[in-house]
């Protein structure tokens, strides 16, 4: 049956001495290579995004136990540290770049921390890696009006096929926020599916446009990553993230109302 649920990882940066602002969510190289052994270990198959919606949609068989391995953002250690690791092991992956924040010609200056430039990005996709897009700049795209969002959907979508030289077609949203109008976008940029955070498994019923992924932190040892892959206790494990998410969710929902209120008046 392929309907089964997925562990989707989500993976930020991979690095031995992150700084301030991405520590929480950075895993450590020597964790990240555990973490990937667990996962031979125990016999499941890494797919691409894309392998995985393509599966979903057709109702074509998935491996027996399936997992996707994701990162977003494009932080340098992803090319350092997580591609000889996946290498080894032969491991399909998922890179989602916010093209803004990527080393070279489109850079905004907005990266958090030492970023991926174009070349590593090409040597990535060369190993196999699929990449996707994750906005021009990372805002809240539920918070854009239709002109910004659109502009930064397309203009991510446009840079990366130009660089790569192939057009991408899965998506994640920045901060995991997004909405019927900024989903509804997303597909007519041009994307064919695309990752929501949610803490908690990927089921097909989800829609292609808003799978469930599970957050892989530098606090997250071995024992709890284990119960990741597994899908035990993912509801207690992210208990006061779904607490957090849902009052957060009040609080933009409310900003987004004064915000049209306000063009209303104009």
């Amino acid at each position: 049956m392929n309907d089964r649920p997925v562990p989707i990882l989500m993976y930020h940066s991979v690095a031995t001495a992150p700084n301030t602002a991405t520590r929480a969510l950075s895993v450590a190289p020597e964790a990240f290579a555990e973490q990937l052994a667990l996962i031979a270990q125990l016999g499941l198959t890494p797919l691409s995004t894309t392998d995985l919606a393509a599966s979903w949609r057709s109702g074509g068989p998935l491996p027996e136990r399936p997992v996707l391995i994701t990162f977003d953002d494009g932080y340098a250690g992803v090319h350092r540290h997580a591609l000889p690791a996946l290498a080894k092991h032969r491991f399909a992956a998922t890179l989602f770049v916010s093209t803004g924040w990527i080393r070279g010609a489109y850079d905004t200056g907005g990266g958090l921390d030492t970023m991926l430039d174009w070349d590593q990005v090409r040597e990535l996709a060369g190993a196999g890696c699929e990449v996707g897009g994750h906005s021009h700049t990372h805002p809240q795209l539920d918070q854009l009006d239709d002109d910004r969002l659109r502009e930064e959907l397309v203009r991510c979508r446009e840079i990366v096929s130009d660089e790569l030289g192939a057009v991408p077609t899965s998506f994640a949203y920045p901060y995991g926020y997004s909405s019927r109008r900024v989903r509804t976008a997303v597909r007519a940029a041009g994307f064919t599916q695309a990752l929501a955070v949610e803490n908690g498994l990927a089921r097909r019923r989800q829609g292609p446009f808003a799978l469930h992924r599970v957050t892989v932190r530098r606090s997250t040892d071995i024992e709890e990553f284990t119960r990741l892959l597994e899908g035990r206790a993912i509801a207690r494990n992210f208990a006061k993230d779904r607490a957090l998410t849902k009052g957060y969710t009040v609080l933009r929902r409310a900003r987004q109302v004064r915000r049209k209120a306000s063009r209303s008046r104009v």
